[in-house]
């Protein structure tokens, strides 16, 4: 192994990967048990997930039967899972949730929960009762995370307007991560700004593009940036996340591809990055903005 180590320290205190093995869409226990056991064998540490993926319990039993198999302990693995928006500001469904993603890993504690999305699922995205479903949802996750359950929380898909509201009753504790849409395409910039001087990790998702677009990898400047770098456009681009502090949760299925993820010890030079950040702005993914 050649690849570079590289962790961030969360304003709870505790290390995260940089560089986490994202699994949305990756569902079946073979599957699963295949790409888990890949991704532990060229290096990935750090496992991203959420109930929604509906594949915790088959991470779980991968990671039961593949960690002594590369001589590793809980404590050695990251693991990050997301509640979902259909339970936002119900204490009992959220306590019920935190617990059985915790029998799906076989393990004591989850190291980063997030809340997956600001707005609650059985509402308008428009209802001015989401900021005061998504405090009480935070005071949930301040309690858990008090008693043991879980080491860091967080968010996904929040705005600065979420974040503001949320800081302004966070009992506290301010989201270690705020996990988002961000590449060349999108940069969010001004959020990106504003977490990091709050001291909120920004991690991305979608650093390729989305799965069914591959507009941003057979982009002809992010192709002859890559050429130029001898690298691949999906190692650019998540160096291109990297070398900003940035996290980053790619996911493949392909051995080659989950490979080729984690080889980013590589240096992306000032002209080719500024470059990257002159690309047009083209959105992908979901757009929280929507939610009051």
């Amino acid at each position: 192994m050649t690849n570079i180590v590289r962790n961030v320290c969360l304003s709870s205190g505790y290390d995260m990967p940089l560089i986490g093995f994202g699994t949305y869409k990756i569902q079946g226990r073979e599957l699963v048990y295949q790409v888990v056991d890949e991704s532990l064998n060229v290096g990935f540490r750090s496992i991203d997930t959420a109930v929604g993926y509906r594949n915790e319990e088959d991470i779980g039993y991968a990671l039961k039967n593949l960690l002594p198999k590369y001589n590793l302990q809980r404590s050695d693995i990251f693991i990050t899972t997301k509640l979902p928006p259909s339970v936002n500001g119900d204490p009992k469904g959220i306590e019920q949730c935190v617990q059985k993603s915790l029998k799906a890993f076989n393990t004591t504690y989850i190291d980063l929960y997030l809340i997956h999305w600001p707005g609650a699922t059985r509402i308008p995205e428009t209802s001015t009762n989401n900021p005061s479903l998504r405090a009480k949802t935070w005071n949930k996750l301040v309690d858990l995370k008090k008693q043991g359950f879980i080491r860091s929380i967080g968010v996904s898909n929040f705005t600065i307007k979420h974040l503001q509201e949320l800081l302004q009753n966070c009992k506290d504790i301010l989201p270690a991560v705020n996990q988002v849409e961000l590449h060349p395409h999108y940069r969010q910039e001004e959020l990106i700004k504003y977490c990091n001087e709050k001291g909120i990790h920004i991690q991305a998702y979608s650093s390729l593009g989305t799965s069914g677009n591959i507009n941003l990898l057979r982009n002809p400047i992010v192709l002859k940036i890559a050429s130029q770098l001898n690298v691949s456009s999906a190692r650019l681009l998540l160096n291109w996340a990297l070398q900003q502090g940035i996290g980053v949760i790619p996911k493949a299925v392909n051995k080659e591809h989950i490979k080729d993820n984690i080889q980013l010890d590589f240096l992306i030079d000032e002209e080719s990055m500024n470059i990257l950040f002159s690309l047009p702005q083209i959105k992908y993914a979901w757009d929280p903005s929507n939610v009051c």
